[in-house]
Parts: C-alpha cells; sequence; structure tokens
C-alpha cells in the first residue's frame, strides 16, 4: 500500500497514540466509518436503524472543526460490514477518515452477554477463548483488508483509526449482570489485545492510531464518574460510551485528524451523569427472562455447589409484590453467584 512506505520507523510502542501532527488537508471531507462506538450508541440518541447519534463522537469532532460529515458508521458492523456498505463515499476528495472497528468481529455482544449471566449457567471462559481464536488468527487479515480499502479509495485523506475503552474497574455494581472479577480482568486483558492488534495493523498501514484506554481511566463502569453505560434500557445502549465518554473519544480523535485539540468546552472534563438504572420491577422481570428456576437450570445451579433450594426461594422473591422482597431477591441471587466464584 502506498501508505505503507511512508509509515515511519520511529513509531511509537504499540499501544501508545502516534504522536504524528498530520499536515492541514485542503478538503473538509470527513467520512466517519465502523461501527457502534462510531456510531454513537450508548448517548440514548438514536437517529435511524444504524443508530448514528448527533451526539456521537465523529458529529462532536465535525462541528468543532469545521468538517463536512459523512456519516457511515453503523451499530453491529462488522470489517465485512465496513467493506460491503461503508465505502462508497469515499474518494481522491476525502480529507479525513475516522474509525473503530473490531470488536463485532470477535463477538463483543456475544462475549459480554455470555459472562453477565450467573456463573452456574454461564460459560464465560468458554466464549472469551473462542473470540480470542478470532481475534490472533482472522482479525489481522480483516483490518488489513479494510485499512487496504481505505487507503485505495482515499489516497490523500488523513485517516485516525481508533481503539477501544476498558469497560469495567473489577467491580459489578448491578443486579442485572454477574461479572466475576476474574471475567472481568479476561475481559479487559482481550480489550487490551484487541487494541494491540488495531494499533499494530493500522500503524502498519501508515494510519493514525488513537489509544483511548488511558483517557477512560477511572471512568468504567461502576465508576464514580462512569464515561461507559452500566447494563441499561434499550439493551443496546449498555456497555458503550455515554455523551461524556464521546467527548473524550472526540478529543483523543480529533487531534489525529486535524492536528489540534478540541476547544476546552468540548473536552470531557465534565462530571458524567450516569443512566438512570431500571426500576427495580423491570431489573427483576429481566432477571425473570433467564428462568434461572427451570429444571436445566437447577441442576446446573447443583453441579456449582448450589443448593437448588435456595435458587428457587430467590427467583420466588422477584415475583413478589412487596419490592424489599424483590430486591431482596435480586440480592440472593448476587450473594448465589459470589459463591460460585469463590468455589
Amino acid at each position: 500500500m502506498t501508505r505503507t512506505l511512508l509509515a515511519t520507523a520511529s513509531a511509537l510502542a504499540m499501544g501508545a497514540t502516534l504522536a504524528v501532527t498530520p499536515s492541514s488537508a485542503a478538503s473538509s471531507a470527513y467520512v466517519a466509518l465502523g461501527d457502534s462506538f462510531s456510531a454513537g450508541t450508548g448517548t440514548f440518541d438514536r437517529t435511524d436503524s444504524c443508530y448514528r447519534s448527533p451526539r456521537g463522537y465523529p458529529e462532536l469532532v465535525a462541528r468543532a472543526k469545521g468538517l463536512d460529515l459523512d456519516y457511515q458508521a453503523c451499530s453491529g458492523a462488522e470489517t465485512a460490514d465496513v467493506l460491503a456498505d461503508q465505502l462508497d463515499t469515499l474518494g481522491p476528495g476525502t480529507g479525513q477518515v475516522s474509525v473503530t472497528i473490531g470488536g463485532n468481529d470477535v463477538g463483543f455482544a456475544d462475549v459480554l452477554t455470555e459472562c453477565a449471566l450467573p456463573g452456574w449457567i454461564s460459560d464465560c471462559d468458554g466464549k472469551i477463548d473462542d473470540a480470542l481464536v478470532v481475534l490472533r488468527t482472522e482479525l489481522p487479515g480483516r483490518l488489513d483488508e479494510v485499512y487496504g480499502a481505505i487507503d485505495d479509495r482515499a489516497p490523500d485523506a488523513t485517516v485516525a483509526v481508533a481503539g477501544y475503552p476498558y469497560l469495567f474497574n473489577g467491580r459489578d455494581c448491578s443486579w442485572l449482570t454477574f461479572f466475576s472479577r476474574g471475567e472481568m480482568a479476561r475481559l479487559n486483558d482481550g480489550t487490551a489485545e484487541l487494541d494491540e492488534i488495531i494499533a499494530d495493523r493500522s500503524t502498519a498501514s501508515g494510519f493514525t492510531y488513537v489509544e483511548v484506554r488511558d483517557d477512560f481511566a477511572g471512568h468504567a463502569v461502576c465508576d464514580t464518574q462512569p464515561w461507559i453505560n452500566n447494563l441499561s434500557f434499550p439493551i443496546d445502549e449498555s456497555f458503550h460510551p455515554n455523551r461524556p465518554g464521546n467527548q473524550a473519544y472526540a478529543a483523543a480523535v480529533a487531534p489525529a485528524l486535524v492536528g489540534s485539540t478540541m476547544p476546552a468546552a468540548r473536552m470531557a472534563t465534565q462530571q458524567a451523569t450516569p443512566a438512570p438504572p431500571p426500576d427495580v420491577r423491570e431489573q427483576a422481570r429481566a432477571v425473570l427472562e433467564l428462568r434461572l428456576d427451570s429444571r436445566a437450570h437447577l441442576r446446573q445451579a447443583k453441579e456449582a455447589g448450589l443448593r437448588p433450594g435456595e435458587v428457587r426461594s430467590a427467583v420466588a422473591k422477584l415475583r413478589s409484590g412487596d419490592e424489599r422482597v424483590v430486591r431482596a431477591g435480586l440480592a440472593q441471587l448476587q450473594a448465589l453467584d459470589a459463591r460460585v466464584e469463590q468455589g
């Protein structure tokens, strides 16, 4: 690729943002590619079936920097979707391109869904292992194909490739999820490995990699000022950057695209107001949908060292008309999950 010849041997170590300042692009035509992290999912401001929120980081960058945004990113997109559906508007006149892609190729949503289940019915480690196989054996080639296609179609564009933040701080503060410390650590480790591959392949293509994990430090799910949503309703808002999180992304991506920082008012230094938790009864209904008292799940509970009667008792409380009893049932299920985690 033409950009490979231009990549310098003095690139910073993998995982760090390259300190390359792009020259001023003649064109203000900005194309935003990628998945839900580019589309602004998590801001509770959907505009279409792809989400494409006016509060997503590409919109924030475009407004702050006077760029003409062509918003192609789509929630749920994989690398194949970028190749098939998002590249048509790229051309010699494209001045800037940003992209966040790769998470869905390794099953971001499926892995989180599995790991959020109670430990006695979950195969979190198995799901993570499967994702890592794809990550290590298939994703590098898929990313090369995407980056090569961008380079071919928009050879003069400044291209910023953003990574993904850590989601977890080691504490699960929701009654609706059952992440163990070990599971959260493995999920964060997987994010780091994903980012390392994205950094490696994007810099090899001559693009600028934008690291965001350090920017999001102290703002994970369950932190005092989270920039990532916890489990939320609608469910697709869950575990995505909220509005301040998208401001943080914009502040990180803008310098890579236009060579200057975002105005201070756009920087994500404000306190984040977490999305209000679902009503307790709504949470109970969601847990009841797991059918933890089914024969199959009770058998799994017994195999994990729990007494099936304990599970039945906790689930029965979720059907109570007394909110205090419902809360006690939710807390009891969390306690049972903790016992499974402790062995």
